[in-house]
């Protein structure tokens, strides 16, 4: 699972384009005070209510029965659920600092920050919020409740649903209770969700509602490990066996004594695992990232400290949660690094990609915040749309200030610290009134990561003042590994990795691009009961192989180029990567929503393109209509053409032809014959996630669309002297 450009597809979610079509689709209201418990959330991030009492920890010595039988761990990693690693500590610096558990966190979290709000939910028009002392309590609550329902040692607990109270709890008392937490994809089908829970040894399911409950029960009876279901999002429309509502099942462990979890909790090892993180399975089954303790517990305060995370009582970070807490990058940003810093975690509602996301983030005013690349393309398209809407005088004024703030921030990564005149003019005419709108007014740390995101979209936002940092990683680097901050950043660039970890580039050729490799404190301990895969992932000098290319400028920055099983390998034996060449398409005909270039074993490359159209905002289906804007693009260039279906049945020829004066564009600038598109193909639906074709992060699943579309595909190879859709001219 990568955090960020050449991502494989993980992230399973609600990010598919209906929902992305919904963002910023309506006009927000002003910011407006909110109550949050009589404090008001888009004051002061400092605010502070205290309240709540200090709770008092026990130790007692474990009982037998719940003792690892593991035996020391002398090596690197492991594929059993019980084993043990040997952490990767240094003499000196963060990678020295002593191992601690997921409780021990936790603890010194309440002793820091324990009166400071730690989660905020909102119900109806009011938010509902705990304090850090509150959240500890829930967790312990919760984790008595498992070891009620029977959770055994080293055993899941699989979450499946949308970012909640109830998802956090869950997940930490899963972990306190002496189980695995394991987050399941909201979209997986019941057969997915089966082989999660069998891989897991799933003994508790959490579900968010009767959606995702009947995926459950209709694959129970294969599930023998399995001994609970928890619902937490709505009533039950039925009651059954073994069946709970969140308060019910709250309520089970009230006679487990604190001794009872207290042995379990001081059983627990720094270098256990205690959370599995599952890969999406493009080319296989899901592979279980065993994370210990460790991992997470380290990787939070060596990635806050370098993006340089503010703690209470100085200032308290506030984040937004929205992003599927089944993959990495949503629980190390939204549970760990908040636990780390004292940061309070807003919850969006769940319909955040369908259009109320931006309406969370003008009430919360984020200090920080993630998007996936889609996130900001979306942004960047409405934004475009409505500006072009605009009176002229607006946007003259919009285009001297991006103009603006592209020319001083770029100057500014050089190493330039003047502010002109006209850009502080510029910042109080335009970029303040984008930031408020979007609601990032006060947010100093904006990122990327997940998939792969387009320079122009970069450059877009670093026009209107607002730097996108990206960060790379992958799952079995317990999320970050490099990250771009404000005085270390390069646009396209990963950045550099955080202290306390190191990169290696493996094998480099004459350009000094190899494969990205990984080391430090926060590598995973391995593939859960598949220790082949394991040894493939991390090799005899505990180095994990990202199967990334990359390479290192001369100022240690990292550049990933490619993917090595992405790579494309003509009938020449020329290696290409795909994904510049597929971005280069989409900047140069802006209509274009999906690109996979073919050619692997071939003579020549060719090209799989889908137009943008409107997406069913309730079930996910890519529809006819083109969106506005690629209407309004259609009629400057001569056409009528309002549906997909009409462009491509009739071959429009003023479409056709600004496509293929796009390709030829990107053509030009190709650096050999081999790397140029000579046919490429119109298709008649857009690639979507309920499609099958893009993956969690609405990456494309290339095996999946080269099995699909092999027809078309076999027919742009089958008579060299015929054009497809379309081909330059030879």
């Amino acid at each position: 699972m990568r955090w960020t450009t050449l991502s494989e597809p993980e992230m399973c979610t609600a990010l598919s384009e209906p929902a992305m079509d919904g963002f910023l689709k309506s006009a927000v209201p002003e910011p407006c005070e909110v109550s949050l418990n009589d404090v008001m959330i888009n004051s002061s991030p400092c605010a502070v209510n205290h309240r709540a009492e200090a709770t008092e920890e026990t130790e007692t010595k474990e009982p037998e029965m719940f003792r690892s039988k593991a035996p020391p761990a002398p090596v690197l990693w492991t594929s059993k659920r019980d084993g043990e690693v040997k952490l990767r500590l240094e003499e000196s610096g963060i990678g020295s600092r002593k191992p601690i558990t997921v409780h021990e966190l936790l603890q010194e979290s309440v002793k820091k920050y324990g009166d400071f709000y730690a989660l905020a939910s909102k119900k109806g028009e009011k938010w509902i919020k705990i304090t850090y002392k509150q959240y500890y309590e829930e967790c312990r609550k919760t984790a008595k409740s498992f070891l009620k329902l029977g959770l055994e040692r080293f055993h899941g607990v699989g979450i499946l649903g949308f970012n909640s109270a109830e998802w956090f709890i869950a997940d930490i008392g899963a972990i306190l209770a002496g189980g695995f937490a394991v987050g399941i994809y909201t979209t997986n089908s019941p057969e997915a969700c089966q082989y999660v829970a069998e891989n897991c040894g799933a003994n508790i399911l959490v579900v968010e509602n009767h959606k995702q409950l009947q995926k459950i029960l209709e694959v129970q009876h294969k599930l023998p490990l399995l001994k609970a279901i928890i619902q937490y999002g709505e009533e039950l429309k039925e009651k059954q066996p073994n069946l709970y509502t969140w308060a019910e099942f709250m309520r089970l462990g009230s006679d487990v004594p604190d001794s009872a979890l207290d042995s379990i909790i001081a059983s627990q090892k720094p270098n256990q695992c205690c959370t599995l993180i599952y890969t999406s399975g493009t080319t296989g089954q899901p592979k279980g990232v065993m994370l210990s303790h460790d991992n997470i517990t380290w990787t939070a305060l060596a990635a806050g400290n370098y993006v340089g995370l503010i703690k209470p009582p100085e200032c308290q970070e506030f984040v937004v949660s929205y992003l599927p807490l089944s993959h990495i990058a949503a629980q190390m940003i939204d549970i760990w690094l908040p636990i780390q810093f004292g940061a309070q975690t807003c919850f969006a509602q769940p319909d955040a990609l369908k259009g109320s996301l931006v309406e969370t983030l003008r009430e919360v005013r984020p200090t920080a915040f993630m998007g996936v690349p889609r996130v900001w393309e979306k942004m960047e398209e409405r934004m475009k749309s409505v500006g072009a809407k605009s009176s002229a005088l607006r946007r003259k004024i919009a285009a001297w200030a991006k103009e603006v703030g592209l020319d001083t921030n770029l100057k500014r990564i050089e190493g330039s610290h003047e502010l002109p005149i006209n850009f502080r003019l510029a910042r109080q005419l335009v970029y303040k009134k984008v930031r408020r709108a979007l609601g990032l007014d006060r947010c100093t740390k904006t990122y990327t990561g997940a998939a792969p995101i387009m320079k122009e979209t970069l450059m877009f936002f670093l026009s209107l003042d607002i730097p996108v940092y990206e960060l790379y990683g992958m799952s079995e680097s317990s999320g970050p590994h490099t990250m771009t901050v404000p005085n270390s950043f390069k646009p396209t660039s990963c950045g550099k990795e955080m202290t306390g970890s190191r990169t290696l580039i493996d094998k480099p050729d004459s350009d000094g691009i190899g494969e990205i490799c990984f080391s430090g404190r926060h590598i995973f301990m391995g593939y859960l009961n598949m220790e082949d895969k394991t040894k493939e992932a991390i090799d005899e000098e505990g180095w994990l192989h990202s199967g990334d290319l990359g390479k290192h400028d001369k100022d240690g920055f990292l550049f990933v180029t490619g993917r090595i099983k992405e790579l494309i390998i003509t009938a020449g034996g020329e290696n290409i990567p795909p994904v510049p060449i597929e971005d280069a398409v989409k900047e140069a005909v802006p209509i274009i929503s999906n690109v996979m270039l073919v050619g692997d074993k071939a003579k020549f490359l060719a090209m799989l393109l889908t137009l943008k159209c409107v997406v069913n905002g309730d079930t996910g289906e890519p529809e006819d209509d083109l969106t506005p804007e690629v209407i309004e693009y259609c009629q400057k260039l001569g056409s009528k053409a309002t549906k997909v279906s009409g462009i491509v049945g009739s071959k429009d020829t003023a479409v056709y032809a600004a496509i293929q004066k796009g390709i030829t564009a990107v053509n030009d600038k190709a650096p050999s014959n081999a790397q140029k598109v000579q046919k490429w193909v119109l298709l008649e639906k857009d690639f979507s996630i309920t499609g099958g074709e893009l993956g969690p992060t609405m990456k494309l699943k290339r095996p999946v669309v080269a099995k699909m579309y092999q027809e078309q595909i076999d027919q742009i190879y089958s008579n060299v002297g015929t054009p497809a859709d379309g081909a330059p001219p030879q």
